[in-house]
């Protein structure tokens, strides 16, 4: 597909250099290495100032003693990168909407400018450089896991950070953990002018997207594709065809894009899944993208379900 690393958190150029991690003296010597930076998360939500990442130096305060649980997340522009959590911070106020998918709060530390604010990610998406958005999406997605993943899963006992963050070994069994990313097929499904999109349960009204769902054990794209669109929508799709990916944080999704061509048009939904779904014509949606329908409002900006919609539309899929 054109253009398909102009996806939000894709194509940013990181060079994650992998054959680093496995070097504790070039890790340190990095670490210290003059422009070094390190990208902050409280609780997911990365440090940002005046629309960029809101990075710091090794040297700063925060970062004292951080780096041995520092996770290395590469090289670019000539720097390193380096990503520190501190969700150990406890602020004077916890807000009720922390861990809202748009949360609105924002947290600064005292030991940081003012303009420097701890910001959930899909607000600021697209306001990101690429460079800056990969960096974060990577390091949301490792310092999530390693939260959630601090006991090996074979025997139990605690597991240590191994591989600049790459990595979690278990002292008791022996047992390598790696990061892990769940595969979500994401469809743009269409048949000749129209577009099939599906509204879930507590969605702003009138907004409608594609559909999507994780591919199970066993399951190839294609087969998940036909699969979540039957069973969503009671559509069948015959050929299928990948358009593009996106790295999707919230906690470790990988979403594939592609295109379903349907064989089939009468709608018989999941209501445990969706809440709605409806075949929609391009001159429809053109209408919705310019602001003059309100009854159908497009998918967010900097979703990968924008972006193929928006493809379709100015047909730049092939």
């Amino acid at each position: 597909m054109r253009l398909a690393e102009q996806v939000t958190f894709g194509g940013g150029g990181l060079d994650r250099a992998a054959h680093l991690r496995t070097d504790p003296a070039r890790l340190a010597g990095l670490w210290a290495a003059p422009g070094a930076r390190v990208a902050l998360l409280w609780r997911g939500k990365p440090l940002v100032a005046a629309g960029a990442l809101g990075a710091v130096e090794p040297g700063h305060p925060l970062c004292s003693g951080a780096f041995e649980r520092a996770v290395f997340l590469g090289l670019a522009a000539g720097r390193p990168h380096f990503a520190v959590d501190l969700s150990d911070w406890h602020p004077d106020e916890i807000p009720d909407t922390l861990g809202a998918f748009l949360d609105p709060s924002e947290q600064r530390h005292p030991d940081l400018p003012d303009d420097h604010a701890f910001t959930e990610i899909r607000r600021v998406m697209t306001q990101l450089s690429a460079l800056d958005a990969e960096l974060a999406a990577t390091a949301r997605a490792l310092l999530g896991w390693h939260d959630t993943h601090r006991f090996c899963a074979r025997c139990g006992a605690e597991s240590r950070v191994a591989q600049a963050g790459w990595q979690r070994l278990c002292p008791a069994c022996g047992a390598h953990h790696f990061p892990r990313t769940d595969p979500v097929a994401i469809m743009l499904v269409t048949h000749g002018n129209a577009v099939l999109l599906g509204r879930s349960p507590g969605w702003p009204e009138g907004m409608f997207s594609l559909l999507a769902g994780f591919v199970e054990p066993g399951e190839t794209i294609e087969a998940a594709v036909r699969r979540e669109v039957a069973e969503e929508a009671g559509i069948r799709v015959g050929r299928v065809d990948y358009l593009a990916s996106q790295p999707w944080p919230f906690p470790t999704s990988l979403m594939v894009g592609c295109h379903g061509r349907a064989t089939t048009t009468e709608i018989t939904i999941d209501p445990v899944e969706i809440e709605a779904a409806r075949w929609v014509s391009r001159e429809e949606l053109v209408a919705a993208h310019a602001g003059d329908r309100k009854d159908l409002l497009p998918a967010r900006h900097g979703a990968i379900a924008r972006f193929l919609i928006e493809a379709w539309l100015s047909d730049r899929l092939d």
